[in-house]
């Protein structure tokens, strides 16, 4: 099982499934779609690709500094993605505000899900971890209507 960063590149067809959680006055959101299936020398890929929303609900800036994912598929695989800041970045996300970034990741099983946490700093130094919520990827086909994300 592999995840890289970043994603770019792709008109994504993303399905209707939100997930969301909330902790220490960050809200993040997770959009996954299912983009395609290759065979590999050993074994099948399946590539998803995520939305992550970030929005800061409190009343001082928050610096993203690190990243922690813990990804699991349908076969026992399991695996961790640790690194500073997202997609290369290490973004200030001020009261209010809202940072996007999209990703992929390569599953070896047609579904798995992934979680994990931020850890931010405020400006007084002082650092707090804010949890990505658990959501599924599945090879199961889009529904009808869903909206087209760039």
């Amino acid at each position: 099982m592999v995840c890289t960063f970043p994603f770019h590149g792709y008109l994504l067809h993303m399905k209707k499934d939100l997930y969301l959680k909330e902790t220490n006055d960050i809200r993040i959101t997770v959009r996954p779609q299912f983009l395609h299936s290759e065979p590999a020398h050993d074994g099948d890929e399946y590539v998803f690709a995520y939305k992550i929303q970030i929005k800061n609900l409190g009343k001082d800036p928050a610096q993203l500094l690190w990243r922690q994912w813990y990804i699991h598929d349908s076969i026992g695989e399991e695996s961790e993605v640790e690194g500073e800041g997202v997609v290369g970045e290490q973004p200030v996300i001020e009261p209010g505000r809202t940072h996007e970034y999209q990703s992929f990741c390569i599953l070896r099983s047609p579904r798995g899900y992934m979680e994990g946490a931020y850890q931010f700093a405020r400006e007084d130094g002082s650092r707090f971890t804010a949890f990505i919520p658990r959501f599924f990827l599945d090879t199961v086909s889009e529904e009808p209507g869903d909206e087209y994300l760039h």
